[in-house]
């Protein structure tokens, strides 16, 4: 199983159980993050959801390309693209507090499902970057939207994707990007961050996330969604993205 979800006391913890892999995600990995979504939103047990990757090395790094390289065309990305996207919708639009419980590295796809939780708790010797750019292609799962619409200090939203490369755990919270660095084991920095809110009926939680969603709605945030993915499908099938991943994968090889 790619994936193991845990539910305590009203925490639900999904973590990405791929080590090997840098805990890239795969169809598994997404049917997953499926499954958590529809128990959330037929269940009222669940009162935060952690999204974390096993290990120590990495959060999540993103699609797996030793899979997804098979893709080719635009029709074909699409497919793959928009499952994820719209399944990261729906996850970014669940009514209880979402938090990324970051403690390695996350980049790509890694770093668009960490935007889309409410909360970033971010591993000191993390690094973190919308690095898809030295790919030939965007985000491509709805993360520059969520990232845009995050309210980061200055033009720093813009900028980390531009940059496409990784930063560090200081950098990432003097953006405002990580809600929170931690240094000690990360059951101990989650149980310390939600140690307020679980003293907060459910309730109201879920009416302040209801007026974060509405806002959402107002601004089409799924449509504006769905627009990024088709832009990241286009410069799928591009020349300069299949030699990237060409190049990724012999080097991973070697």
């Amino acid at each position: 199983m790619s994936y193991k979800i845990d539910l305590i006391d009203g925490i639900l913890t999904f973590t990405i159980d791929r080590e090997e892999k840098r805990n890239a995600v795969n169809d598994e990995v997404m049917n997953g993050f499926k499954e958590v979504v529809t128990y959330i939103n037929e269940n009222n047990d669940v009162r935060f959801l952690i999204i974390t990757g096993a290990g120590d090395k990495a959060f999540c790094s993103g699609g797996d390309l030793s899979e997804f390289h098979k893709l080719r065309t635009e029709q074909e990305a699409f497919g793959m693209l928009s499952k994820m996207g719209k399944i990261l919708y729906e996850i970014s639009t669940l009514p209880v507090p979402t938090i990324a419980l970051i403690n390695g590295t996350a980049v790509g796809g890694g770093c668009e499902i960490a935007t889309a939780c409410d909360f970033r708790l971010v591993a000191k010797d993390a690094k973190c970057g919308f690095i898809q750019g030295t790919l030939g292609i965007t985000s491509g799962w709805g993360g520059g939207t969520y990232l845009i619409e995050s309210g980061l200090k200055q033009d720093f939203a813009l900028k980390m994707l531009v940059d496409s490369c990784t930063y560090d755990s200081d950098k990432l919270y003097e953006i405002g990007w990580a809600t929170r660095v931690f240094d000690r084991p990360k059951e101990q920095a989650i149980e310390e961050f939600i140690s307020n809110m679980k003293k907060v009926h459910p309730d109201v939680h879920h009416a302040y996330k209801e007026m974060k969603l509405r806002s959402w709605r107002e601004k089409n945030m799924f449509g504006r969604v769905m627009e990024e993915i088709k832009l990241c499908a286009k410069l799928w099938e591009s020349d300069a993205h299949i030699q990237a991943v060409n190049r990724f994968l012999n080097k991973s090889n070697n």
